[in-house]
């Protein structure tokens, strides 16, 4: 079932976005050599909670940590731990805020240090192919016409594009209806409507499209060990047209 948010609680949703940014600059200004990805998670699990909300991955289903922090060949889903941050890594940090009752969701892929021409590009791609699909995300198409857009735009490069995991609804829980695949044919699957709230994530590899989840129950990497990036914002549709809250200077 699909859960449509009224205006009331799209901004409330944009207030907690907004926060969801700040945290995730605030990861960018603390990504670099040497730093753990433990301490990077200390720092954003701090500064959400200071500001008046909680973690939304924190306990879900188990899982141990603030933030997901997936580096190199780790697609999604990565545990912070003790692993240091080395020059030409690219670490994909996603993260969810809970505020005033509902979740937000979001992730970036950052650089360390001196990175590769090779995922300069893939990073780049990763990104405008979010821009890309949020095109769709109007009144007037269906949620496989965002699908499309994003696999038309990364399929000329090459990439795989992860198909085990997809976008989602999201609101007052953390993954609701309907799923947001990144891949396939235009002209499916639900109408996008005013009050949807969905999180459009593309993840893409240099390698091929498969992925395997390690045992610790999480992480999940390429199964050709090629890298991977990630970029997800949430969005509401508002008027007919995509507002992505999760982004700087987002108004409702």
């Amino acid at each position: 079932m699909v859960y449509l948010k009224n205006l009331s609680a799209m901004r409330t949703m944009l207030e907690g976005g907004k926060l969801l940014s700040d945290t995730l600059e605030l990861m960018k200004n603390s990504v670099r050599i040497g730093i753990t990805t433990k301490e990077l998670n200390k720092i954003a699990q701090r500064y959400i909670i200071s500001n008046g909300a909680q973690p939304s991955f924190l306990g879900y289903g188990g899982f141990p940590a603030a933030l997901c922090i997936s580096v190199n060949e780790v697609v999604i889903h990565g545990i912070p731990s003790d692993q240091v941050l080395q020059d030409g890594d690219i670490i994909s940090i996603d993260a969810g805020v809970y505020y005033k009752g509902y979740h937000t969701d979001a992730a970036r892929t950052f650089a360390v240090g001196t990175v590769s021409d090779e995922k300069k590009q893939l990073m780049r791609v990763t990104e405008q192919s979010f821009f890309e699909g949020v095109k769709f995300a109007r009144t007037g198409f269906r949620i496989s016409d965002i699908s499309a857009a994003v696999e038309r735009y990364i399929h000329p490069f090459g990439y795989g594009i992860v198909r085990s995991f997809t976008g989602h609804g999201v609101g007052k829980e953390l993954h609701e209806s309907p799923e947001v695949p990144n891949y396939g044919k235009p002209g499916r699957g639900l109408r996008i409507t005013n009050g949807l709230v969905i999180a459009i994530e593309p993840m893409v590899t240099l390698g091929g499209d498969a992925v395997k989840v390690l045992d610790d129950d999480w992480t999940t990497v390429t199964c050709d060990n090629s890298c991977a990036a990630h970029y997800e914002n949430t969005v509401c549709i508002v008027d007919g047209e995509p507002v992505i809250i999760t982004l700087p200077d987002a108004a409702i």
